[in-house]
């Protein structure tokens, strides 16, 4: 420590001071260290303005300093990457040194994983060789300075409105950055309570536009939809590497994709075939060609590193944000009709109990046959005839498969999965991007196929890695907790459905349960209940198994276009059998852990986006039928009222309980429900009703609701049942996909 000295330091006494100081160094420490007297500090103070001035040092938050070009001792950072090895690297999140590129540092975590990009910590920081070292001390919450909004005009004023359903507050408007009323901008806010005002920083365009929709999930959550100029003409190069020798020629086998109509990228594509083996009578020759993603993208390179970055597409109703560039993801790596295509083959061998017997996995050249969408293979089967085109007798290609995945469907039903009937919303655009229909997907035998196959190409590549002892990224889908059981049991009685909780529960426990209920006018909110009772699904390396879908070893295997944790298993079956150039490197091998937990992370990233979407979408197309009354169903209560969903459509609407009459509704918070004193009207949820549609925002997605007489005019639901306990919600539901190949 310095030692008091008579009168005021020099500039190089002050630097030095700032660099050694083990406190962040403000005026008043800095006065203590050197000893000044009250006059000196007077100086002091002025001294510090003229090195600010010249550059020589920068203020932080707290009023302590240290070198321009410098990081404070502490100081807030910004997560900005996590690269191969799981290291994460942060910038600061305030930097005002004119000419100087910010810093980036290393945080060392105190566990690997636990950090995600754009997320904010409070970090203790020091200089170490080359660069710097972040210790973190808090995980800080989000940024709240930044508001995604649209403007609005009243009475000469502009005023900001979140877009978040969650903001009920707007903010005025103090700098509009040339922006008008209606656009869909970026504000920082500034001020205390009540005095908060926003300044807009970025104009984002019009939010109504068509298209528009899915920009402010991306915009809102941080998604990154523009690859880097370097990894674009990286794309491009790769995508002219010839397929290379050595490949299993498959183009002679009639193989067909079949995807969703309005499928952007195709990854897999099947055959099937009687097996001629004596040893396996009645049973089938099967092929899941998936696309060979890893041969195209490798460790390390520019495009892997935009892929990890953002782990997987991310679908919206009017565009896709890729894992990979368009001219891999939609191009070279998608398996078009009629194009010679790089696939790695899983070759499967199914008894006729729909067993798994055997598997093997090839690099092989494929020529697809057709791609077909579901509805269209499904005519084709349902028909019973060639129709014949130019693609040849489809019809001789599909029986096969369906006679094979008829094999498939006794092992599934065997085995028992969770078998959950909730049906996707489906947004319809036109060319122009306005919404012609919103409709639940259709569920067809063609979808079951495909994922059945889909699931037993994932259940070998797992298994194949673990006979290797080779690296294996599980999908993993622990069983629910005693807490959500027993709440489920709670929600069950209120319907006279036992549920013992002393026994060992699997996914047949649940089938039972809407077995048992049959076709009653509740079983829709049953088997949602039960899907809020599972556990968030993940990706690790250690096996736990899948418990939807019954399995002890799955891996996702066939979806690397658009799932960064596919092409692991790719990159780890490439390595482990010998396949060739792109395989799984030592690295990578070590941190699966660390890589899981990110692209975990992702995958939630990907499903609020998507779901804030086709939210906004809903309610851009019932805005057309505000003032109509409609049929609703209570998804949840709340002591400020209760939540409800349009049947057949979607869509999440508030009924404020200030506006359903003049008497006082009792919330009971362990029933959750809504009682009215005098009347003894009882709102609860999964009842159902009619209700006006009082107000539908396109912008944050959000509905509300009023009684169909109007405001004040309390209405008893309909169904004369008992009414239907919510329970609390602990944790989040499990992404399994009940519609197409997303398990």
């Amino acid at each position: 420590m310095y030692k008091p000295k008579a009168g005021l330091p020099t500039r190089e006494q002050i630097l030095d001071f700032i660099a050694t100081s083990d406190v962040p160094a403000g005026k008043r420490e800095i006065a203590k260290g050197f000893g000044l007297s009250a006059q000196d500090k007077i100086g002091l103070k002025a001294l510090l303005k003229d090195m600010a001035d010249e550059g020589l040092i920068d203020s932080a938050p707290g009023r302590a300093f240290h070198k321009m070009g410098g990081i404070p001792k502490v100081t807030v950072l910004r997560i900005a990457d996590v690269d191969d090895g799981g290291n994460v690297w942060a910038v600061p999140e305030r930097w005002e040194a004119e000419g100087v590129p910010p810093p980036r540092l290393r945080v060392r975590e105190r566990k690997r994983g636990a950090l995600g990009v754009g997320e904010r910590i409070l970090a203790r920081t020091e200089e170490a060789g080359n660069g710097w070292i972040a210790h973190p001390m808090k995980v800080l919450a989000p940024a709240s300075e930044q508001v995604l909004g649209v403007l609005r005009e009243e009475a000469g004023r502009l005023w900001l409105t979140g877009v978040d359903k969650r903001e009920r507050r707007e903010f005025a408007v103090a700098d509009a950055g040339g922006a008008a009323p209606g656009d869909l901008v970026l504000a920082e806010l500034a001020g205390k309570p009540p005095k908060i005002a926003a300044r807009v920083v970025q104009k984002l365009g019009d939010p109504f536009a068509a298209r528009s929709f899915s920009l402010i999930a991306i915009h809102k959550l941080g998604i990154p939809d523009v690859f880097s100029q370097e990894a674009l003409d990286e794309a491009e190069r790769v995508s002219k590497l010839p397929l290379g020798e050595g490949r299993e020629d498959l183009r002679d086998l009639p193989i067909v994709a079949i995807d969703p109509e309005d499928a952007r990228d195709h990854d897999d594509a099947v055959w099937a075939e009687a097996d001629d083996d004596p040893s396996n009578a009645g049973g089938w020759k099967a092929i899941v060609a998936i696309a060979d993603v890893s041969f195209y993208v490798r460790p390390k390179s520019e495009v892997d590193r935009e892929a990890r970055r953002r782990g997987n597409s991310v679908y919206f109703p009017d565009r896709v944000v890729p894992m990979l560039p368009e001219i891999l993801s939609a191009e070279v790596c998608s398996l078009k009709e009629g194009a010679d295509r790089a696939a790695l083959a899983c070759h499967l061998r199914i008894g006729k109990d729909g067993s798994l017997k055997s598997w093997r996995f090839t690099r092989a050249v494929v020529r697809i046959a057709a791609n077909l969408a579901y509805e269209e293979a499904q005519a084709i089967i349902d028909a019973a005839s060639p129709v014949a085109d130019d693609r040849g007798d489809m019809l001789s290609v599909l029986q096969p498969l369906w006679a094979c995945w008829h094999a498939l469907a006794k092992a599934r039903d065997a085995r028992a999965p969770l078998d959950l009937d909730l049906p996707e919303r489906r947004v319809v655009l036109d060319e122009q991007g306005r919404i012609m229909s919103v409709s639940p997907r259709e569920r067809l035998d063609a979808h079951r196929l495909i994922e059945d196959y889909m699931i037993a190409a994932n259940v070998a590549a797992a298994k194949a890695l673990e006979a290797k002892k080779a690296p294996v990224m599980y999908r993993i889908h622990e069983p629910p907790s005693r807490e959500k059981l027993a709440a489920l049991k709670e929600y069950l009685e209120t319907f006279d459905v036992p549920f013992a909780l002393g026994q060992v529960v699997r996914p047949a426990t649940f089938n039972h349960i809407i077995e048992r209920i049959g076709d009653a006018d509740f079983r829709p909110q049953v088997m949602e209940q039960i899907l809020r009772t599972q556990t968030q699904a993940y990706y690790a390396p250690g096996n736990h198994g899948h418990f939807g879908l019954s399995l002890g070893s799955y891996a996702h295997f066939t979806s690397p276009i658009r799932r960064y944790a596919d092409l692991l298993v790719h990159r780890s079956l490439v390595s482990a059998y010998g396949l060739g150039e792109g395989g799984l490197p030592a690295d990578d091998a070590a941190n699966m852990e660390s890589v899981g937990e990110i692209i975990s992370r992702l995958e939630r990233r990907a499903m609020e986006a998507e779901r804030d979407t086709t939210d906004r979408y809903v309610a851009a197309f019932l805005s057309e039928r505000v003032g109509q009354v409609m049929d609703v169903r209570i998804t949840g209560v709340t002591n400020f009222g209760f939540f409800a969903t349009v049947e057949g459509i979607g869509g999440d609407g508030l009924m404020p309980v200030r506006d359903l009459g003049g008497e006082y509704f009792r919330f009971d918070e362990g029933a959750r429900t809504l009682t009215g004193e005098h009347s003894g009207d009882m709102f609860a949820q999964g009842q159902t009703l009619e209700l006006r549609l009082a107000e539908a925002n396109p912008v944050s997605g959000a509905l509300r609701f009023e009684m169909p007489e109007g405001k004040g005019a309390a209405q008893p639901p309909r169904g004369g049942r008992k009414p239907v306990r919510e329970i609390k919600r602990r944790g989040r539901p499990a992404n399994i996909r009940h519609q197409g190949k997303r398990r």
